[in-house]
């Protein structure tokens, strides 16, 4: 099998990775002390990404690509474990968009209230075109602040072109729910199609618009869009992430209908170093690794310095000039 560079982007910046064909998949290998072999893009790649696992691990190991652990897991609604390798639960938020009028029914009042007064104050929320009308307005939107969610903002001062490439992938699955006011673009939705789900890729809106709810707004319409299309579940990232189970987005998602739903997803060590890694459960990482509580307190003191920077990093205003 021939190897191959791929190229993915790692916490906002592009990086080429080894890869080969496997299986009819396309494998790539990422980490520095421990490889992890896992499949390119794996949450939009549709159907069953590995039917055998044992035929799978002795086709990676022929590759010639190096590495200690393969990770792969089941796409829900299959969450039932089938193999007897090595798993852990992981987690998704979604909406059953089966029936849209009992998952409005079923929203908190505030929520609800939220998406009527968005449209009180003259959001309109409709499927858009990806052009470079759109594409201006999601660039604008990128680069109205470096920092969101308390750490840096992955898109801010990137080029027009860069934010075109970046937020195209994918085109023949996507749709791009937007967020117009006054015929500006003041925020978005892109969801890939992916089997029975629509997984949000990217969602963002201008803070300068937060007392109009744009976000509330764009949920609602993305989940009436599913709906109609008859789409299994609406995916928003996560539910929890790791041992952090409160904050304020998780509560957003859960004020606006979002449920955990758990599914396996599984760690075949091939070398040694493997074995270790994955008897630890080190690949929980960091934020599964910490305590709930330490981990709380480190995500303040991040939030406060990354507040700090931001404000110390503004444009300060211009003195006034004596006559």
């Amino acid at each position: 099998m021939a190897l191959k560079q791929v190229e993915i982007r790692v916490a906002g910046k592009n990086t080429l990775v080894p890869a080969a064909e496997i299986c009819g998949q396309t494998v790539i290998v990422k980490g520095g002390r421990i490889k992890t072999a896992s499949i390119l893009d794996e949450a939009v790649t549709p159907g069953e990404h590995v039917k055998d696992p044992e035929a799978f691990v002795a086709a990676l190991r022929q590759s010639g690509l190096k590495a200690d652990v393969l990770t792969f897991f089941q796409r829900p609604p299959d969450v039932t474990p089938k193999f007897k390798h090595h798993f852990d639960w992981e987690n998704l938020a979604v909406v059953d968009t089966t029936n849209f009028e009992a998952w409005w029914e079923k929203l908190p009042q505030e929520a609800r209230k939220n998406t009527r007064r968005s449209a009180k104050r003259g959001v309109v929320v409709k499927s858009a075109v990806y052009d470079d009308a759109l594409v201006q307005g999601i660039h604008k939107l990128c680069n109205e602040s470096p920092v969101r969610q308390g750490k840096p903002f992955w898109h801010y001062g990137k080029d027009f072109e860069t934010v075109k490439r970046e937020h195209g992938t994918f085109l023949d699955r996507s749709e791009f729910v937007v967020a117009y006011f006054e015929n500006e673009v003041i925020g978005f939705i892109k969801m890939v199609y992916v089997d029975r789900l629509a997984v949000i890729l990217h969602i963002i809106a201008f803070n300068s618009h937060y007392d109009k709810r744009p976000l509330n707004a764009l949920l609602t319409k993305a989940v009436e869009i599913c709906s109609q299309k008859g789409v299994g579940y609406f995916v928003y990232g996560n539910y929890v992430y790791g041992n952090k189970k409160d904050s304020s987005l998780v509560e957003f998602k859960r004020r606006n209908g979002f449920e955990q739903l758990n599914f396996p997803r599984y760690y075949i060590p091939l070398t040694l170093k493997g074995k270790i890694y994955v008897a630890l459960r080190l690949y929980r990482g960091v934020v599964g690794l910490l305590p709930g509580p330490v981990l709380n307190l480190l995500l303040k003191v991040r939030d406060k310095f990354y507040a700090r920077k931001e404000k110390a990093e503004a444009p300060k205003p211009e003195a006034a000039k004596e006559e």
